[in-house]
């Protein structure tokens, strides 16, 4: 019989990846999906026929209930979050709740309608802050935003249910990764839709925060494998997932604009709008336990990447593009 999949924020960049990757290998492959008025199914159009949406919300316990009483699934990815550290501020509130708590509801939702099922908790390498660098699955926590705090939260409340149930529950702490489906409010896809939109003559400038910070910048394709090895792995443990190289916004910021042949300085400006209250100077992750027990190692280099998304974005706003 074919293994069966649940995953939550199936709509988002990673459970998009996620999905196709479940229904290559075969999976019965089932999504929960927030009720919306318009719903935001555009990343999973491809894979529509392939896979089974369920209606249902982290912060709705009874809903969480239904999902796995009727995808009696064999794995539970879970993805979903309110994931956009700046919200974090101002929703701090909400952010808990569903990033937090929701990770709570799901395991619960697990123990009781299907406590054989492995669960994989999308655990983020935001949780580490200002820590030493590089980071790896004993650096402490230090978080510096409400999401980061949530963050750590879901972490341990995966390890608990681990540890008082014995349930195969594991924490994926993933660091920074982009790809073409990247939300626009996140910082990669405001600066390769922004070059793209200056390039087409759409736009003059460029408003960005902190040009100094440092990230960890992976692909999406190659994380959604290292999520779906952890959970076939014997025993259930937390991996650090990341390339092991950190670089500034600054950098991804010329090498981006370099790609459509524009020069940065031109139309770059540093807004204090777009500034953290509290932001982490830089993360590098240590990679060496994945490359030993999941034989895994990203396979997208960072000009990749970058030459990927610009090219999507320069494609998306017309023809007339350097990438034809």
């Amino acid at each position: 019989m074919a293994k069966s999949a649940l995953i939550t924020g199936i709509t988002g960049q990673d459970g998009s990846y996620l999905a196709e990757l479940l229904v290559d290998k075969g999976y019965d492959v089932y999504g929960l999906v927030r009720r919306l008025s318009t719903p935001n199914t555009t990343r999973i159009e491809n894979i529509a026929d392939k896979v089974i949406l369920l209606e249902g919300d982290l912060t709705d316990q009874s809903s969480l209930n239904v999902a796995v009483q009727t995808a009696q699934p064999d794995e539970v990815y879970n993805l979903a979050a309110q994931s956009f550290v700046a919200t974090s501020w101002n929703q701090p509130v909400l952010t808990g709740d569903v990033t937090g708590l929701g990770t709570t509801r799901i395991l619960e939702a697990i123990r009781q309608f299907s406590p054989s099922a492995k669960m994989y908790q999308a655990s983020s390498s935001e949780m580490f802050g200002k820590a030493d660098v590089p980071q790896s699955e004993s650096t402490p926590f230090h978080p510096r935003s409400p999401y980061a705090v949530a963050k750590v939260y879901a972490y341990y409340a995966t390890v608990n249910y681990r540890e008082s149930y014995g349930m195969f529950c594991c924490n994926g702490i993933l660091f920074n990764h982009e790809s073409p489906r990247r939300g626009i409010e996140f910082v990669t896809r405001k600066i390769t839709d922004g070059v793209a939109r200056i390039y087409h003559g759409l736009s003059k400038e460029l408003r960005l925060g902190n040009l100094d910070a440092k990230r960890d910048w992976g692909f999406a394709g190659d994380y959604v494998k290292a999520m779906h090895l952890i959970l076939q792995q014997k025993d259930p443990d937390d991996f650090v997932i990341a390339t092991g190289e950190s670089h500034s916004v600054k950098e991804f910021v010329e090498l981006s604009f370099a790609e459509a042949g524009l020069d940065w300085k031109k139309y770059v400006t540093q807004d204090e709008r777009f500034m953290r209250p509290a932001d982490v100077p830089d993360l590098r992750g240590d990679i060496t336990k994945a490359k030993r027990k999941l034989g895994w190692e990203p396979d997208t280099k960072f000009n990749e990447l970058i030459r990927m998304m610009v090219k999507a974005d320069l494609e998306k706003y017309g023809k007339n593009s350097v990438f034809k």
